[in-house]
């Protein structure tokens, strides 16, 4: 008996500290089956991009509970995160074709969703195109941290360079301490935080499990990086997670590694000067895919179930 209230006072302090969990919605229809793909939110709704193979953008409206089919995407990508920023959506350090020698897609592309067309941008130098990279947006200038450029072959980078989507320029700012794919980056407070990923490196024969735990953090002002102390490393190591603010930090959702075969489903959150903590976990497990927040809920559909490419998932959750 004794125990058994030490467990419900735990989970009791546990949810009055945090207070949310995650819900499968059921919509009246769902969205196309896909993983290595990105999100954005987009006025009250949700934008869901890419993915292996040739994907429409897929539209879900959290009023209505439903999902809506717009435009195929004008060329197969894949392995991105996707940033809103003025009227469109941006797709940066993407790839495509297939593993486990993808390729740099070699330009910007957005996806304006008032008109649901897909515009060519500006041309990535190339020396520095890559896929599976960090992209955040801090002062109307877009950020693109590490990635790789041999699909998931070799050719890791620990690159940063600073973009400017109106004049098309790309600055190269210090290189991350460490090379690293498969993760999504997120600002905080003036900093960009590169969180999860691993080192994919298949010509030697590694696939899943050379994922990192150290967290690396550029301040915009200092231009300058630092590691994180290691008792401030992410505690369940993992890539292919997603990154996104939350409350004073940011959380990292869900993603794939050597230590088992079910995609991983904590939801793990750093607050600058406290450190980690378990917020909770997914009711379904997935990769490959990017949560956003709207009207102060936060939301992930699609994505892969297991490590590696199946299944893929057409589910959507929400933690509110």
């Amino acid at each position: 008996m004794k125990n058994l209230l030490t467990i419900l006072t735990t989970i009791l302090i546990s949810y009055s500290l945090h207070g949310q969990t995650w819900s499968t919605l059921n919509p009246s229809n769902s969205c196309t089956e896909r993983h290595e793909c990105a999100a954005a939110s987009f006025g009250d709704k949700l934008y869901l991009l890419g993915g292996r193979g040739m994907k429409p953008v897929e539209v879900y409206d959290p009023n209505s509970d439903k999902w809506e089919k717009k435009s195929m995407a004008p060329l197969e990508m894949h392995h991105f995160q996707a940033v809103p920023y003025g009227d469109k959506i941006y797709v940066i350090g993407a790839f495509t074709g297939g593993y486990p020698h993808e390729t740099p897609v070699p330009h910007v592309y957005m996806y304006e969703p008032s008109s649901d067309k897909w515009i060519k941008g500006h041309e990535i130098p190339e020396n520095r195109r890559r896929g599976s990279a960090g992209v955040v947006v801090h002062q109307d200038k877009f950020y693109i941290v590490g990635g790789i450029e041999d699909g998931h072959w070799a050719d890791n980078r620990d690159y940063l360079d600073e973009y400017d989507p109106k004049t098309g320029e790309w600055t190269t700012l210090p290189d991350l301490p460490r090379v690293r794919d498969h993760f999504q980056a997120v600002v905080v407070e003036g900093k960009l935080y590169a969180v999860g990923g691993r080192k994919s490196f298949a010509k030697e024969g590694h696939g899943f499990e050379l994922t990192y735990g150290e967290v690396d953090v550029y301040d915009f002002e200092k231009k300058k990086w630092e590691t994180l102390s290691g008792n401030q490393d992410l505690p369940t190591q993992r890539a292919g997670n997603s990154s996104v603010n939350y409350k004073k930090g940011y959380i990292v959702v869900g993603g794939e590694s050597s230590g088992q075969v079910p995609a991983h489903n904590e939801v793990e959150y750093f607050e600058p000067g406290k450190g980690w903590s378990m917020l909770n976990r997914l009711e379904r497990g997935r990769h490959g895919m990017q949560v956003v927040p709207i009207g102060g809920k936060y939301y992930v559909a699609a994505g892969c179930g297991n490590r590696g490419g199946n299944p893929e998932l057409t589910s959507i959750e929400v933690m509110k």
